[in-house]
């Protein structure tokens, strides 16, 4: 991967946490995985929010690749996409599998320094 790729890669899981740092937009999510599409008049009955608030959250998550919308007839219908969600899971397993290395170097070194002294 180029130092480029890195930086895109870094800037889109950095979008994707702030879209998720909104409690309404992870309702959404959850609405939305759980119904397939909806629209964002169908969104509003289930969330104690406004549907232009609604079409403002849907926009963050737009932007940050979680869901997509198309337009049928005068509707917009917006689904959940999966990928750039798992790409950021992926990040995060990583980040965790790398603490988990280096906390386990730590316990190997804490270890061996306490067998050198008992």
């Amino acid at each position: 991967m180029t130092t480029e790729e890195r930086r895109g890669a870094v800037e889109e899981v950095g979008s994707v946490l702030d879209a998720l740092a909104d409690p309404t937009r992870r309702k959404l999510l959850d609405l939305l995985a759980a119904q397939g599409e909806a629209t964002a008049t169908t969104l509003a009955e289930r969330l104690p929010v406004s549907r232009q608030a609604i079409v403002k959250h849907l926009a963050v998550l737009d932007a940050a690749g979680l869901v997509s919308g198309s337009r049928v007839g005068r509707e917009v219908r917006y689904a959940v996409r999966p990928t750039t969600l798992d790409a950021t899971a992926q990040w995060m397993a990583s980040v965790a599998a790398e603490w988990d290395r280096r906390l386990a170097a730590i316990k190997r070194i804490a270890e061996a320094a306490e067998l050198e002294q008992g």
